[in-house]
């Protein structure tokens, strides 16, 4: 049996039909077909409802996942830090300037 040796290097994992095509090609096709598909009536058009729905349910799977949840909670502390930081700062930095130039108030 006749080997390819590019096969080898990727063991059976070369990308073929629609995974070959770089990403703009993809998209082209992929947005050709649901363009047929609202001209012929079976595109699928979510209501407000069903929208709302399928928000929750993602929701509630990504808050199963303590650890992100956490990641999410931590980044938001540092950031409401770093801006609270930011605000004293420039505080600061106004009230040096009137303590020079007498008092202000």
């Amino acid at each position: 049996m006749a080997s390819n040796a590019s096969n080898d290097k990727t063991k059976g994992t070369a990308k073929r039909g629609f995974a070959a095509m770089d990403e703009a090609t993809q998209r082209a096709i992929a947005s050709k077909g649901g363009q047929a598909a609202h001209q012929k009536g079976t595109a699928h058009e979510f209501d407000s409802e069903e929208a709302r729905r399928a928000g929750q349910k993602g929701g509630e799977a990504v808050s199963r996942d303590r650890e992100h949840m956490a990641a999410i909670g931590r980044k938001g502390g540092e950031s409401r830090q770093s801006a609270a930081r930011a605000a004293a700062e420039k505080n600061r930095g106004g009230s040096e300037q009137s303590s020079k130039g007498g008092n202000k108030q």
